[in-house]
């Protein structure tokens, strides 16, 4: 992976009292990471390329997400300025035959909540004294600026997306970032 890629920094996602903190986080057994790979050497598939269907060289793209989960998981967004977000998408393919969905559908189910985020907090203010190097919106970062690196498990049926940026930004000050979910 390039060693300059420049992270989200994000937050990583927690329930607000302690008593949820211990029976989603403690007490729960969260799964492993899942990884994207595209078919080059690069972690990270880009987002454009899941929203527009582009992941034939994806590794792992058939593979079976979320085997004996419920029928849907939190998506959870800590985006730096904004409040927490959340979306909860389906852990089930309702084609024939009825299963699990893909890595490829998950890849996609992503990429679209993370464009929805965008679309819903564009225009709005960032929170005070927040870094405006990573407002979203059409003149600012978009979900096609975007690169999903891994999900993490963060908490009973929560999940968040480690994201990174496409290529370096043209704002000056935003140097490469230590990305605060690869602590997990």
């Amino acid at each position: 992976m390039d060693r300059l890629a420049i992270f989200v920094p994000q937050k990583v996602y927690q329930p607000y009292t302690e008593a949820d903190r211990l029976r989603y986080i403690r007490d729960a057994q969260l799964k492993e990471t899942i990884f994207f790979h595209s078919g080059q050497s690069e972690l990270g598939i880009s987002l454009d390329d899941a929203l527009k269907q582009r992941l034939k060289h994806m590794k792992g793209k058939d593979d079976l997400m979320f085997v004996g989960c419920g029928p849907s998981v939190s998506i959870r967004l800590q985006w730096p300025g904004y409040r927490s977000w959340t979306k909860q998408i389906p852990t089930m393919d309702f084609k024939n035959p009825k299963g699990p969905i893909t890595k490829v559908k998950l890849a996609k189910n992503v990429a679209n909540c993370v464009r929805r985020f965008i679309e819903a907090v564009e225009g709005k203010a960032m929170e005070p004294d927040s870094d405006r190097r990573w407002r979203v919106g059409k003149r600012h970062i978009k979900a096609e600026d975007l690169v999903l690196v891994s999900l993490h498990h963060v908490s009973k049926g929560s999940w968040q997306p480690q994201l990174r940026l496409r290529r370096p930004t043209s704002q000056p000050d935003l140097h490469p970032l230590d990305a605060s979910l690869s602590d997990l």
